[in-house]
């Protein structure tokens, strides 16, 4: 045959493992390069570990919550290598679950950094070995951007560190305002680490919709993490068994784990892609089409490391098109509008669609419910965090342009308002719903007074504050 294989893939992540697998059944002869471990950042750095470090942090909220309900939590102690060891061990069985999943689909699997040579020709670092395919699919998602100008950077670290951390830092320093930074914020502050955010914004989140940006700050500080907006790192040191912090104000901040959380960059440095003649954008990213193959007719390329919408779930979808388009005869792109997306913060937001700014930007009139409330559940904790749920409406059509959610289940919520937003339902349909009560989800269809002027107006509240 003219190749060794008809497509190569380098990166097995979830979108590169699904592309893999999906071509392999069809009938390609696959083979798949990982780096570091199987299953790639979701699985080995990322999303899952994330999910069970939060898990593990709620159960301090929960301790203080309980003696409203009757319950008496005396004695009770955290140890991080518990949790930390029992994530991996996890981590591990996952990985082992997609390397399985790889070998039953035929797939073979080199556990070694591949690189590109040319249009049809891969190198594996390891062996050395040069392997020729039909088509090579880059999949190799994204890394943490470290700040290298910054004096003393290599004190800090990055999300991938802090997974493994040998104990708890008793004083975090998290360097960023995005979804990283507010999580691991939320992880480290309810497992005891007092938590200070340094952010050169004067908000969280951005791109986010600005209410629930607002609405996370205020509840941020309210759960006891230190905010530091406007302000900029200038650089690290050593000092006194611990690192200090100059900041942008002259302030210095001292700490035991400072933690980068500055976003992430494409991973194709030293890929060779720039050698085959793929072109990238100014971030690194690979260009491609919708059906995402880049200038190189042979080359593809899905993911984070295209930079279009960087969430697990589209770099799955991105890698199923991908190899249905090629190997089942089935063209098909992926719509990457109207993809919820969830921040687990304390409280976890959940959004799909527009925000207010992007529909006031988009239509000519729209129509804002929103609502502000304290949960049920909180009430007899005489807990005060406040859940906020906001809905964008086309005024023309009616049809739902958004919903944002920041409170206890919002990611859960999300979900199934993702559906109707998707299937273009109008905010008559979703009013015709019967609220399904006692829940907080049942206000998502209660709300019906519309917002006064374009920067809002009156608040609704519900009933249960």
């Amino acid at each position: 045959m003219k190749y060794d294989y008809d497509l190569f893939v380098i990166g097995a992540g979830s979108g590169g493992v699904r592309a893999a697998r999906i071509a392999s059944i069809a009938g390609a002869r696959v083979a798949v390069a990982e780096e570091y471990r199987i299953g790639g950042t979701c699985v080995i750095r990322g999303c899952v570990p994330k999910k069970f470090l939060v898990y593990g942090a709620e159960f301090a909220q929960a301790f203080k919550d309980a003696p409203g309900y009757g319950w008496t939590v005396s004695g009770a102690t955290f140890d991080w290598r518990t949790l930390r060891d029992n994530v991996q061990k996890e981590v591990t069985r996952l990985s082992g679950i997609y390397t399985s999943n790889l070998a039953k689909a035929g797939v073979t699997a080199y556990e070694e950094r591949a690189e590109v040579v040319d249009a049809h020709t891969v190198k594996l670092s390891k062996s050395g070995s040069e392997l020729s395919a039909e088509r090579i699919l880059i999949a190799t998602g994204g890394s943490p951007h470290l700040p290298t100008e910054l004096p003393g950077f290599e004190l800090g670290i990055s999300s991938n560190e802090a997974f493994h951390l040998d104990a708890l830092p008793r004083r975090l320093l998290i360097i960023g305002g995005g979804y990283v930074a507010l999580e691991f914020a939320n992880i480290f502050h309810g497992l005891g680490s007092e938590t200070r955010i340094v952010h050169r914004g004067d908000r969280m989140l951005r791109g986010f919709d600005d209410d629930l940006r607002s609405h996370l700050h205020i509840e941020t500080e309210r759960l006891g993490v230190n905010l530091s907006m406007k302000s900029t790192l200038t650089k690290l040191e050593k000092h006194a068994g611990a690192i200090r912090a100059t900041l942008s104000s002259g302030e210095t901040a001292d700490a035991d784990v400072v933690l980068f959380a500055t976003g992430r960059v494409p991973s194709t440095r030293g890929l060779g892609l720039e050698r085959a003649g793929v072109k990238l954008d100014d971030a690194g990213a690979v260009i491609v089409d919708e059906y995402s193959q880049s200038c190189v007719d042979s080359i593809y390329a899905i993911g984070d490391v295209t930079n279009r919408m960087n969430l697990t779930p589209v770099a799955i979808r991105d890698g199923h098109a991908f190899a249905d388009t090629i190997y089942n005869n089935r063209k098909r792109s992926v719509d990457h509008a109207d993809v919820p997306s969830a921040v687990f913060g304390r409280p976890p937001i959940g959004c799909v669609g527009l925000t207010e700014a992007d529909a006031r930007r988009s239509f000519s009139e729209i129509d804002v419910y929103r609502t502000n409330f304290r949960p049920m559940r909180n009430v007899l904790a005489g807990n005060q965090e406040r859940t906020l749920m906001k809905l964008v409406v086309d005024r023309k059509t009616d049809r739902m342009l958004g919903v944002h959610i920041a409170g206890e289940d919002a990611p859960e919520m999300i979900q199934l308002a993702a559906v109707a937003v998707k299937a273009g339902l109008t905010k008559t349909q979703w009013d015709s719903t019967t609220a399904l009560h006692p829940t907080a989800a049942e206000e998502l269809v209660l709300m019906r007074e519309k917002l006064a002027g374009d920067s809002g107006g009156s608040l609704s509240v519900s009933p249960t504050v």
